[in-house]
């Protein structure tokens, strides 16, 4: 090998091995599952403009029995904000979409012990008001372990035992139909220790249903829809 070959090859190899940046880091975190639309109960498209600010939305995704939160927020999420998961892994949660970058979807599984909303009732949700846990409001509790995550950061946590933020689900909006997409998701997502742990209750409410993927359609309702009781903190 003539020596300007070498060199060559030295510097590709050095390129290759360069640390990613937190874009790089976003990128490689990013996991996409089936698109779904987002519905109501009528299986009509759920418009952006239907969400209520400071209201508890709810949707299955990326799995039949995986809830995430849709939330409007009352200011615009703009996003550039580096977070880390618990194993150590980083990535850059971009913001909200739809009109004023506002709205913004999380898995709706703690990432301590793994609550989650049930059919019968559900120990987490957005607060939108002040109380003992929330603090001034507008964050999102889980009533279990008093962890606190904010929404309008990436869902990162700011009080309690979480180790890690909410996993982000990945939101399409469609400006000229006011329609939006769930794509995938990004950060640190609980689903196998979910499955792991839930699996027997899992498979006695849905059957083989549990780890179906949802495809083409999901359906949003709101949190007092989609469980019976909402234990707030």
């Amino acid at each position: 090998m003539e020596r300007r070959d070498f060199v060559k090859l030295c510097a590709a190899s050095a390129a290759a091995t360069t640390l990613p940046t937190a874009a790089d880091a976003a990128a490689l975190k990013t996991r996409l599952y089936r698109r779904a639309l987002l519905v109501d109960e009528r299986g009509e498209p759920f418009r952006a403009a239907q969400l209520r600010v400071g209201v508890n939305y709810v949707f299955d995704y990326p799995f039949a029995s995986t809830p995430c939160f849709l939330l409007r927020l009352a200011k615009p999420a703009a996003g550039g904000i580096d977070l880390k998961t618990e194993g150590g892994g980083t990535y850059r949660w971009e913001g909200g979409v739809g009109p004023e970058r506002a709205i913004v979807a999380y898995s709706a599984i703690c990432a301590h012990k793994l609550t989650y909303p049930t059919r019968q009732v559900s120990f987490i949700g957005y607060r939108d008001a002040p109380s003992p846990v929330a603090g001034a409001g507008k964050v999102i509790t889980c009533c279990s372990d008093r962890s606190v995550y904010d929404p309008a950061a990436g869902a990162r946590v700011v009080a309690g035992p979480a180790p890690q933020p909410l996993a982000t689900i990945l939101l399409e909006h469609d400006a000229k139909k006011d329609e939006l997409v769930a794509a995938g998701t990004f950060g640190g997502e609980m689903f196998e220790q979910f499955f792991q742990k839930f699996g027997f209750r899992l498979q006695l409410e849905l059957g083989d249903r549990a780890k179906a993927a949802v495809e083409e359609r999901a359906v949003v309702r709101e949190l007092a829809r989609y469980s019976s009781q909402w234990a707030q903190c």
